[in-house]
């Protein structure tokens, strides 16, 4: 039985939620834990997660996307900010926006005390993610994610 979407999420909710850890598929440190809570609001299109970053950890892998679009919302704590390679402290207040294809992002918190923030992105079926460190790319369409390493690309 489908559960009916929440229209209003109370913090006390919220907080109550377990969270989920999630470990990037193309890094072991990036470590978020999260609750997720646009697809409890009934969200389709948009994904809503409150994050929690541990000391220590990455948010991701320093990547950009070609067709989603996301934001980052800081709640609590300071972290680091990497942005087309350029390193930035960020706290409370802070915003981060990327429309499709933006700069290349990701952030670490080397603090003492949790990073939390706000994430929220596009759902689109068919994306591209570019991981330059890696020089991989990683292609999600019709429900499949698959990769491709840069140096076995071929131009047609």
């Amino acid at each position: 039985m489908k559960t009916k979407p929440q229209a209003l999420l109370r913090a006390a909710e919220i907080a109550a939620m377990p969270e989920r850890q999630h470990v990037h598929q193309f890094n072991a440190n990036a470590i978020r834990h999260t609750r997720t809570l646009g697809t409890l609001a009934g969200l389709e299109h948009i994904g809503l997660h409150l994050i929690r970053l541990a000391p220590g950890a990455d948010s991701t892998e320093y990547h950009s996307h070609d067709n989603d679009e996301e934001f980052l919302y800081v709640i609590a704590g300071r972290g680091i900010a990497i942005l087309d390679d350029e390193e930035h402290d960020i706290g409370p207040g802070d915003i981060m926006a990327f429309p499709r294809r933006s700069i290349p992002h990701a952030m670490r918190n080397p603090y003492d005390e949790d990073l939390v923030y706000l994430m929220g992105g596009e759902r689109n079926e068919s994306d591209v993610v570019h991981y330059p460190r890696l020089r991989r790319s990683m292609v999600k369409t019709a429900g499949r994610r698959y990769y491709t390493e840069w140096d076995d690309q071929h131009d047609l």
